[in-house]
């Protein structure tokens, strides 16, 4: 038998990158799953990707904008099913130094990042099954100095203090609260970085020689820490912020 066979799990951002193969994860795993995302035609896409599994849900939610969550409550309440597995995956990254970072590109992380992910979990709390599991998708920039990761730096460090402090508040309820960082994955956001082709190019190269294991991560890898997290065999694991980063967090 898998391992969540008869449990309900939810992905934000779950149309591409690493929500996508989290999503593929549990899938496999016996799950039923609920993905968010903003873009009606980038979740038909998914659940193409996905074999249109019965086990899928989409949900077209932008968390951005926190009217758009009632959206995702609903869905869940009308499923009658409460959630065993919330993985705070939606996010964007657009990298400039600070001198150059615009309100609009600060807003627009910070209203995705933080605002819209704290108040996912503030909405969902109260569907969150006996025993449930929460992962929140942070990065190894928070605690790092990166060049042009002022702004997304910024909400990644409080995306990991949100995850502590719901530990210790969620304890009581039985649920499970922890962080996976992320470091340097090959996914889309890469195209939607900001950054001109050429200093994109630079830009991934210079990652890649970064990272002590010589490469950019894949989302897999990323999914299977959430996974794993979410897992009987992390049962005594909240608080944890789990580095899925090739080594380049030793050198920061």
């Amino acid at each position: 038998m898998s391992k969540f066979n008869n449990k309900t799990v939810v992905i934000t951002g779950g149309n591409s990158g690493m929500g996508l193969s989290t999503a593929q994860h549990f899938l496999a795993e016996g799950a039923e799953v609920f993905i968010t995302g903003r873009s009606a035609d980038k979740l038909k896409q998914a659940a193409g990707h996905l074999g249109n599994d019965p086990k899928l849900k989409t949900v077209l939610s932008d968390i951005s904008d926190i009217k758009t969550l009632d959206t995702l409550v609903k869905a869940i309440s009308d499923s009658g099913k409460k959630v065993d597995v919330l993985f705070l995956n939606a996010g964007i990254a657009l990298f400039a130094p600070i001198e150059h970072t615009t309100e609009e590109a600060y807003d627009a992380m910070f209203n995705t990042n933080v605002k819209g992910l704290f108040f996912t979990l503030q909405k969902l709390i109260p569907h969150l099954a006996d025993g449930a599991s929460v992962v929140l998708n942070s990065s190894v920039v928070s605690n790092g100095a990166m060049a042009n990761a002022g702004a997304y730096a910024a909400t990644k460090a409080a995306v990991t203090s949100i995850g502590r402090v719901a530990a210790n508040e969620l304890s009581a309820k039985n649920i499970r609260v922890n962080v996976v960082s992320p470091g340097p994955i090959d996914t889309p956001i890469f195209d939607k970085s900001g950054l001109p082709d050429d200093v994109k190019a630079g830009f991934r190269t210079t990652l890649e020689t970064a990272v002590p294991v010589g490469r950019l991560g894949r989302a897999e890898e990323v999914a299977r820490a959430v996974v794993y997290l979410s897992s009987p065999e992390a049962s005594f694991i909240t608080g944890a912020d789990l580095l899925v980063d090739g080594g380049i967090g030793l050198r920061r």
